[in-house]
């Protein structure tokens, strides 16, 4: 199993693979070229795909973890309703050499559990977009407390901060708008669509069994670029941002996790590093305040056509998220600085 380097792309890897025995056949990813990416040609080669019912089919440095091996992966989840009372199906893992489809269907918990390990090192990057629903599911369902995350979403809002673009409170750029952006991928994704499409139709669309060409390539999809623009991302960070990307991951990763316990079986959050503590100036913490909503009240907290809570989010340098259909939905979740939570509690608070 290849592990990167420092200044070592994942796809410059690629090019070097060690075929393994497949589970199942290699597929081609069938995405399209918008803007072209220089290394295009990579970008879109046949990788081996494995389909993983048993822990033995998985890499030992993966399941072994260990900070002379450490690893970057791809790392995604499907399932049906993905949250603490849905059902997680498959879960993914893109290797520099190999993408692994975990079957939690048919290899059950005994196979989840033996990921835990990976899951919760601090030795292996997991690259994932938005990670909440998927950190919950597993939090909830198999009692794996996801750790250790870069989530694209993020980085790519620390990004444009950095840039002094603006953008609105809720404007998250989505996992087909990031491959579409040509200075990581520019790759159109268009089966994504078709996918969506057939989840509506079919909700239990990710518990057939057996999977067929289209869940595996679809699968495969979802994380097989992940590593190559954690990557890119990383070279357009400061250490500003790479600080708050590894603490806001962190703190989304526990949001929808909340329990009685106010999230003391998790790991502690990063530190401040010393690099940005300067002229005894220390960057304001941020941490993660869950408000109690009274039942009834979430309507006055949201407003009519969401107008309420977009006004609140606009006042405040904080995310504020709502559980929403999926739940709990007599919570409200802050995420931010240590003021501008306080100053969201406060208007909250006023609405109820």
């Amino acid at each position: 199993m290849h592990v990167l380097g420092k200044n070592q792309t994942v796809w410059g890897v690629l090019a070097s693979w060690r075929l393994l025995h497949p589970i199942r056949r290699t597929f081609l990813c069938r995405l399209t070229r918008s803007n072209q990416h220089p290394d295009h040609a990579a970008l879109l080669s046949r990788v081996p795909i494995y389909i993983v019912t048993h822990a033995s089919q998985l890499p030992k440095d993966f399941l072994v973890p260990s900070p002379r091996r450490q690893l970057v992966i791809g790392f995604d989840c499907e399932g049906v309703d993905l949250c603490r009372n849905g059902s997680l199906c498959i879960m993914q893992l893109a290797f520099p050499d190999a993408i692994y489809l975990v079957d939690a269907i048919q290899g059950g918990e005994k196979l989840m559990k033996a990921c835990k390990p990976a899951l919760e090192s601090s030795y292996i990057t997991k690259v994932i977009h938005d990670c909440k629903r998927d950190s919950e599911a597993l939090y909830f369902q198999f009692g794996i407390k996801l750790h250790n995350v870069v989530d694209s979403q993020i980085a790519y809002s620390l990004i444009e901060d950095q840039q002094g673009r603006r953008r609105s409170p809720d404007d998250y750029i989505s996992f087909v708008g990031l491959l579409a952006d040509p200075r990581y991928c520019g790759i159109s994704y268009l089966e994504k669509k078709e996918v969506r499409i057939l989840l509506k139709q079919d909700p239990k669309f990710w518990t057939y069994r057996p999977l067929t060409e289209l869940m595996v390539r679809a699968a495969a999809d979802d994380v097989r670029f992940l590593p190559y623009i954690y990557y890119k991302m990383m070279e357009e960070l400061n250490d500003y941002s790479l600080w708050k990307l590894a603490v806001r991951g962190a703190l989304y990763c526990r949001c929808f996790c909340v329990n009685d316990n106010e999230y003391a079986d998790w790991p502690t959050l990063p530190n401040i590093p010393e690099n940005l503590m300067v002229n005894g100036k220390v960057p304001e913490n941020e941490i993660l305040s869950v408000l109690e909503i009274p039942q009834g009240k979430m309507g006055c907290v949201i407003g009519k056509k969401g107008a309420s809570i977009l006004s609140i989010k606009q006042s405040c340098k904080a995310e504020i998220l709502i559980g929403g259909a999926k739940g709990p939905s007599d919570k409200v979740f802050i995420i931010g600085p240590v003021k501008e939570v306080r100053k969201a509690e406060a208007i909250l608070r006023g609405r109820i």
